[in-house]
């Protein structure tokens, strides 16, 4: 992780700031350097850009090494180019300053120094800009090298960021910098889990995990074993577990605020810590990188474990139903028949549809709550949606459409990409069984929607409830920008945002 990277805010501009790497911005069609720079370096580095024929194309980078005699405070300048000023978005701020970071820590750069961003369309908000600006540096500097003898190129040698903020507030972005490196480190935190292989990380070894985190930040903590859930009457998740040696947990972590919360939510995350398919099995491809079926309650942790030192005015429950489905001797059968806890049944028509039964147990004990206001679960749910929105975006949906729409305002304000999806009742049909309530797939065609109606089944009346579908964003297989292979720790900015926002 790269947690331990000091942020700055500091005022003056970059020409008056010592650091190894000065860092200027150049604005295509522009003819001057945009931000607190200072008019004798920005002089001289657009002169250098125009020798190289540098134009600010989005993402480049020209590197300059200051002659000494020159005077001026840090050896070495990078011009970044941010494309067009009225095009360029905070999302793609991040993408193009996590890049430069990687890229100064290869050549040794320990102490970086950076201007306040302004630009786009209207200008950022200055503790949104530095929000961006600590979450491109912290998210695109990760690596995960437990595992490795030698780390590959990442954060190495960068300890300290100067952000120089001007004229601007540095009360706030000083305040924006630090909810950045709180995002961050709750989405790195995710992005560990993610990548640990799944024969570290077992229901139990979560559940541990949980435990630890839970201490550490002041929460309240509750596991519950098999035989709670037998007891309970799960028979989602104990069904699903039943082929594994490693028996599922239903994970409970609560975070109550100072005073009289404004709302009570629940977090629900699908914790499949390995799909290998069950007795569907899937192929040996498609299931390589099946330890981030658990990246769902992942981020439900990571943003619980955030929420402290935030504060927000929200009581949140977190329900994290983990479990390994694998084709052991006792694994259940496609025909099989389960009872979920509030005693509907399902016929098991594929058990590598086994995300839909974990979470119809943990929904339906979310809906015993008195006095809960809302649930969002997240969910690696179905391929279907993948192939609806791309690798990407995440879907949502639910029974509360200001509920969905609030879900996406937040994603899109904290960079994250989600998109609103129907939910047409119609579609049921394809989810009657002939021999129960509900069997747990439906037709090739429309599978993300049937997949959230099944789950719509064990959400009482009357609660809102929204859906997020992560299977596409929850694992990359390449680096993309600050969003790194394997896992990205998706849903854990958005759910922080849209807490601290409901909270407001």
């Amino acid at each position: 992780m790269s947690g331990d990277v000091r942020l700055e805010a500091k005022r003056g501009t970059l020409e008056e700031t010592r650091a190894d790497l000065g860092i200027v911005y150049r604005f295509k069609g522009e003819a001057t350097a945009s931000g607190p720079i200072g008019g004798r370096i920005a002089g001289r580095l657009i002169e250098v850009a125009t020798e190289d024929r540098f134009e600010g194309r989005p993402g480049s980078h020209l590197l300059w090494h200051a002659p000494p005699a020159d005077g001026f405070g840090c050896r070495r300048y990078m011009l970044l180019g941010l494309g067009r000023k009225e095009d360029l978005t905070l999302e793609r701020f991040r993408r193009y300053l996590g890049d430069a970071l990687v890229s100064a820590d290869r050549f040794g750069a320990a102490d970086v120094a950076v201007p306040l961003i302004d630009a786009g369309a209207a200008p950022f908000p200055e503790r949104d800009a530095a929000l961006a600006v600590a979450e491109g540096i912290l998210l695109g500097t990760y690596r995960f090298d437990r595992y490795r003898s030698e780390p590959r190129p990442g954060r190495r040698y960068l300890r300290q960021v100067q952000v120089m903020a001007g004229d601007a507030s540095t009360r706030d972005v000083a305040a924006g910098l630090s909810l950045g490196e709180k995002t961050s480190a709750a989405t790195n935190f995710a992005r560990d889990l993610v990548n640990e292989p799944a024969g570290v990380l077992t229901p139990q070894r979560v559940a541990e995990i949980a435990r630890e985190t839970a201490a550490e930040a002041k929460l309240g903590v509750k596991v519950m074993e098999p035989e709670d859930l037998r007891r309970m009457g799960m028979g989602g998740i104990l069904g699903v577990g039943q082929g594994s040696h490693n028996p599922p947990r239903l994970i409970q972590v609560e975070y109550r605020p100072e005073g009289k919360p404004a709302r009570r939510v629940a977090l629900i995350g699908k914790g499949l810590t390995f799909d290998s398919g069950g007795l569907s099995l899937k192929t040996s491809e498609a299931m390589e990188t099946m330890k981030c079926d658990m990246a769902g309650s992942a981020a439900v942790l990571a943003a619980l474990r955030a929420l402290p030192e935030l504060g927000p005015r929200v009581e949140v429950i977190g329900l994290m139903g983990m479990a390994e489905n694998m084709p052991g001797g006792g694994a259940i059968r496609p025909g099989d028949v389960l009872r979920i806890m509030n005693g509907k049944t399902v016929e098991v028509r594929n058990t590598d549809a086994e995300g839909r039964l974990v979470l119809a147990d943990v929904l339906s004990y979310a809906s015993t709550f008195k006095g809960l206001d809302e649930a969002i679960d997240l969910a690696t749910l179905t391929g279907a949606m993948v192939v609806a929105l791309g690798p990407m975006a995440a879907g949502v949906t639910g029974n509360d459409r200001d509920l969905v729409d609030a879900v996406v305002r937040s994603a899109s304000r904290s960079g994250e990409a989600m998109w609103p999806m129907p939910l047409y009742s119609e579609y049921m049909e394809h989810l009657r069984s002939d021999v129960a309530d509900i069997k747990n797939t439906g037709i090739r065609w429309g599978g993300a929607i049937t997949a959230a109606l099944f789950l719509k089944e064990f959400v009482r009346p009357g609660l809102r409830w929204a859906h997020i579908d992560i299977a596409g964003p929850a694992f990359g297989d390449k680096d993309y920008s600050y969003m790194k292979k394997g896992g990205s720790g998706v849903g854990v900015r958005t759910l922080i945002r849209y807490l601290t926002d409901v909270a407001a």
